[in-house]
């Protein structure tokens, strides 16, 4: 188990690297000059090359790059070119937030995505599942974004008894933190739930069909106990792959979620370094994402392994 670990861990590492030279590459071709930009628009042609060669900007890019990764790996992100302020403080409070968001969503997409697909697994057919799944198979094909308009319309606008924008911290009152919440989250989770519970379904079923089942059924068994220790621990393997991939897929819907809602976030920072221009804050924000999907997806790997012994014994990964 010890190997499997450090080589998902390697794995992680080497994502990282590669990531973190695309990222440097693609902000380097980005239209703008770093000296100008820090300058200001009245700034002399000399004053700028001038600033540019105190910066090595004129190094060779691999030179530029290296520089940039051993500070970063230190925890030198620069400071941001529109706020005048440390990138890492930026970050540092933004990720908090967007982990919050995250966080919430995520264990509400396990619980209740899971619980859905087991339920309607088990009761295959009836009228439960049936309805359960025409609502499901609709909500996959809906974005997030409409989903923010529409909570937005009926909860803020018509109902008025949520806030449509902001963030507010414990010290403004427990309520008041989760009245900020709740719309965000509705949005990051209603489709993922439905993605998660039809996977889970799917694969309740196939483990339900199984040779396995059958012997356990023809023992005598309890039709609770063959779900509960026979086809639960199989059934929910794929599961969990999907909700680490689906990790990746809300950092995604992080980004409009927070837009919209005008939340705090990695998200809305990303966001807004990418329209002022701040390359300093937009490098960090895009690697903090990447690092955050990268170690969700390895996670995900040993809890997989950890469950299904013949992955970390075989050598094999599912990814």
């Amino acid at each position: 188990m010890l190997e499997y670990v450090i080589k998902r861990l390697l794995h992680v590492v080497a994502i990282v690297a590669v990531m973190s030279l695309l990222i440097f590459l693609i902000t380097q071709i980005m239209p703008g000059n770093i000296a100008h930009l820090i300058l200001g628009d009245f700034a002399s042609p000399e004053d700028i090359a001038t600033l540019e060669n105190q910066m090595g900007l004129n190094d060779p890019w691999y030179v530029q790059y290296l520089r940039w990764a051993s500070a970063m790996l230190h925890g030198d992100m620069g400071n941001s070119l529109s706020m005048n302020q440390p990138v890492a403080e930026v970050i540092r409070g933004a990720v908090g937030r967007s982990a919050l968001l995250a966080g919430i969503s995520i264990v509400l997409v396990a619980i209740i995505g899971i619980g859905l697909g087991v339920y309607t697994g088990i009761r295959r057919g009836s009228r439960s599942d049936q309805a359960i799944s025409m609502v499901t198979y609709v909500n996959i094909a809906i974005p997030e974004f409409f989903w923010a308009i529409v909570v937005i319309m009926l909860f803020a606008g018509y109902l008025r008894i949520l806030p449509a924008t902001g963030y507010a911290s414990l010290d403004d009152g427990v309520w008041n933190w989760l009245r900020h919440l709740i719309l965000p989250v509705f949005t990051l989770v209603a489709g993922l739930i439905a993605h998660v519970s039809r996977l889970t379904r799917s694969s309740v079923i196939d483990v339900m069909n199984s040779q396995y089942i059958r012997v356990a059924r023809a023992r005598g068994f309890s039709e609770r106990r063959v779900v509960r220790h026979h086809a639960l621990r199989n059934a929910l393997l794929p599961a969990i792959t999907v909700l680490a991939i689906d990790v990746g897929v809300l950092m995604g819907g992080v980004v409009v979620a927070e837009t919209i809602f005008s939340y705090p976030g990695l998200g809305r920072t990303l966001m807004y370094a990418i329209q002022h221009m701040d390359l300093p804050l937009l490098q960090a924000s895009m690697m903090v994402v990447t690092f955050v999907y990268a170690l969700a997806n390895v996670a995900a790997d040993l809890l997989y392994a950890f469950l299904n012994p013949k992955i970390r014994y075989g050598g094999a990964s599912h990814a």
